[in-house]
Protein backbone atom coordinates (compact mmCIF):
# COMPACT_ATOMS: atom_id res chain seq x y z
CA UNK A 1 0.00 0.00 0.00
CA UNK A 2 1.49 3.36 -0.99
CA UNK A 3 1.65 6.41 1.29
CA UNK A 4 -1.35 8.12 -0.30
CA UNK A 5 -3.54 5.03 0.09
CA UNK A 6 -2.37 4.62 3.70
CA UNK A 7 -3.37 8.22 4.35
CA UNK A 8 -6.80 7.71 2.76
CA UNK A 9 -7.30 4.62 4.94
CA UNK A 10 -6.34 6.65 8.02
CA UNK A 11 -8.83 9.38 7.07
CA UNK A 12 -11.58 6.79 6.56
CA UNK A 13 -10.87 5.40 10.03
CA UNK A 14 -11.19 8.92 11.45
CA UNK A 15 -14.47 9.36 9.56
CA UNK A 16 -15.79 6.22 11.26
CA UNK A 17 -14.89 7.79 14.62
CA UNK A 18 -16.03 11.37 14.00
CA UNK A 19 -18.71 10.98 11.33
CA UNK A 20 -19.05 12.14 7.77
CA UNK A 21 -20.71 15.50 8.38
CA UNK A 22 -19.17 18.96 8.12
CA UNK A 23 -18.89 19.03 11.93
CA UNK A 24 -16.30 16.24 11.70
CA UNK A 25 -13.84 18.48 9.84
CA UNK A 26 -12.19 20.02 12.91
CA UNK A 27 -11.76 16.81 14.94
CA UNK A 28 -10.39 14.95 11.91
CA UNK A 29 -7.89 17.73 11.20
CA UNK A 30 -6.94 17.79 14.90
CA UNK A 31 -6.25 14.05 14.88
CA UNK A 32 -4.21 14.26 11.66
CA UNK A 33 -2.23 17.22 12.96
CA UNK A 34 -1.54 15.41 16.25
CA UNK A 35 -0.49 12.19 14.50
CA UNK A 36 1.77 13.76 11.87
CA UNK A 37 2.72 17.13 13.43
CA UNK A 38 1.16 18.80 10.39
CA UNK A 39 -1.61 18.42 7.81
CA UNK A 40 -0.22 17.57 4.39
CA UNK A 41 -1.80 18.56 1.08
CA UNK A 42 -2.60 14.89 0.47
CA UNK A 43 -4.32 14.71 3.86
CA UNK A 44 -6.42 17.78 3.06
CA UNK A 45 -7.46 16.25 -0.26
CA UNK A 46 -8.38 12.95 1.42
CA UNK A 47 -10.46 14.78 4.05
CA UNK A 48 -12.17 16.86 1.37
CA UNK A 49 -13.11 13.73 -0.58
CA UNK A 50 -14.18 11.74 2.50
CA UNK A 51 -16.39 14.52 3.90
CA UNK A 52 -17.53 15.90 0.55
CA UNK A 53 -16.36 19.34 1.69
CA UNK A 54 -14.74 21.74 -0.80
CA UNK A 55 -10.95 21.58 -0.82
CA UNK A 56 -10.77 25.34 -0.29
CA UNK A 57 -12.77 25.00 2.92
CA UNK A 58 -10.49 22.28 4.29
CA UNK A 59 -7.44 24.37 3.40
CA UNK A 60 -9.04 27.46 4.94
CA UNK A 61 -9.62 25.69 8.26
CA UNK A 62 -6.17 24.07 8.24
CA UNK A 63 -4.46 27.43 7.68
CA UNK A 64 -6.70 29.60 9.89
CA UNK A 65 -5.98 28.01 13.26
CA UNK A 66 -2.49 28.57 14.66
CA UNK A 67 -2.37 25.13 16.28
CA UNK A 68 -2.65 23.51 12.85
CA UNK A 69 0.27 23.49 10.46
CA UNK A 70 0.45 22.70 6.76
CA UNK A 71 4.21 22.26 6.83
CA UNK A 72 6.17 19.58 8.70
CA UNK A 73 7.08 20.43 12.27
CA UNK A 74 9.13 18.81 14.98
CA UNK A 75 7.94 16.03 17.23
CA UNK A 76 7.64 18.64 19.98
CA UNK A 77 6.09 21.98 19.08
CA UNK A 78 7.06 24.64 21.58
CA UNK A 79 4.69 27.60 21.77
CA UNK A 80 6.01 30.53 23.79
CA UNK A 81 3.60 33.09 25.15
CA UNK A 82 4.39 36.55 23.83
CA UNK A 83 1.78 38.63 25.62
CA UNK A 84 2.73 41.59 27.77
CA UNK A 85 2.03 39.74 31.03
CA UNK A 86 4.65 37.10 30.19
CA UNK A 87 7.10 39.41 28.40
CA UNK A 88 7.23 41.78 31.39
CA UNK A 89 8.43 39.04 33.73
CA UNK A 90 12.14 39.37 34.63
CA UNK A 91 12.95 35.82 33.47
CA UNK A 92 11.23 36.14 30.07
CA UNK A 93 14.17 37.31 27.94
CA UNK A 94 16.73 34.96 29.54
CA UNK A 95 14.30 32.06 29.00
CA UNK A 96 13.84 32.99 25.33
CA UNK A 97 17.62 33.31 24.92
CA UNK A 98 18.02 29.82 26.42
CA UNK A 99 15.49 28.44 23.91
CA UNK A 100 17.36 29.98 20.99
CA UNK A 101 20.71 28.83 22.35
CA UNK A 102 19.66 25.26 23.16
CA UNK A 103 17.69 24.70 19.96
CA UNK A 104 19.83 26.67 17.54
CA UNK A 105 16.68 27.99 15.86
CA UNK A 106 14.40 31.00 15.98
CA UNK A 107 10.66 31.37 15.98
CA UNK A 108 8.97 29.69 13.03
CA UNK A 109 11.79 27.18 12.57
CA UNK A 110 12.36 23.47 13.20
CA UNK A 111 15.56 22.00 14.59
CA UNK A 112 17.76 20.10 12.14
CA UNK A 113 17.13 16.84 14.00
CA UNK A 114 13.36 17.29 13.59
CA UNK A 115 12.68 17.09 17.31
CA UNK A 116 11.65 20.68 18.06
CA UNK A 117 9.70 23.45 16.36
CA UNK A 118 9.57 26.87 17.99
CA UNK A 119 6.56 29.15 17.68
CA UNK A 120 5.05 32.13 19.43
CA UNK A 121 1.47 32.28 20.63
CA UNK A 122 -0.59 35.27 21.64
CA UNK A 123 -1.60 33.73 24.94
CA UNK A 124 -0.90 30.47 26.72
CA UNK A 125 -3.66 31.15 29.23
CA UNK A 126 -1.32 31.27 32.21
CA UNK A 127 -0.94 35.03 32.65
CA UNK A 128 -0.47 34.81 36.39
CA UNK A 129 2.26 32.17 36.07
CA UNK A 130 4.48 33.53 33.31
CA UNK A 131 6.68 33.37 31.57
CA UNK A 132 5.01 30.30 30.10
CA UNK A 133 5.27 27.94 27.16
CA UNK A 134 3.33 24.94 25.94
CA UNK A 135 5.13 21.91 24.50
CA UNK A 136 2.56 19.95 22.49
CA UNK A 137 -0.13 19.72 25.20
CA UNK A 138 2.09 20.19 28.27
CA UNK A 139 2.20 23.60 29.97
CA UNK A 140 5.40 24.88 31.57
CA UNK A 141 5.20 27.91 33.84
CA UNK A 142 7.48 30.28 35.75
CA UNK A 143 10.19 29.71 33.14
CA UNK A 144 13.79 30.60 33.84
CA UNK A 145 16.92 30.07 31.79
CA UNK A 146 17.74 27.00 33.88
CA UNK A 147 14.23 25.52 33.75
CA UNK A 148 14.11 25.90 29.96
CA UNK A 149 17.36 23.97 29.61
CA UNK A 150 16.06 21.22 31.92
CA UNK A 151 12.71 21.00 30.11
CA UNK A 152 14.39 20.72 26.68
CA UNK A 153 16.79 18.09 27.99
CA UNK A 154 13.83 16.04 29.29
CA UNK A 155 12.11 16.20 25.89
CA UNK A 156 15.34 15.26 24.12
CA UNK A 157 15.59 12.16 26.33
CA UNK A 158 11.95 11.28 25.57
CA UNK A 159 12.59 11.62 21.84
CA UNK A 160 15.73 9.47 22.04
CA UNK A 161 13.89 6.81 24.05
CA UNK A 162 11.04 6.76 21.53
CA UNK A 163 13.50 6.51 18.66
CA UNK A 164 15.37 3.64 20.37
CA UNK A 165 12.10 1.80 21.03
CA UNK A 166 11.09 2.24 17.39
CA UNK A 167 14.42 0.81 16.19
CA UNK A 168 14.05 -2.17 18.51
CA UNK A 169 10.75 -3.19 16.89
Amino acid sequence: MDAQQTLRTEVEQLVRVHGRGRTALMPILQDLNRAHSYISEDAMLAVSDALNVPRAEVYGVATFYSYFSVKPRGVYVIRVCRTISCAKQPDYHPAIAALFDELGIGFGETSSDGIFSLEQTNCAGMCDQGPAMVVNDDAHIHLTEASVRTILNDYRHKAQAAQSAKKAQ
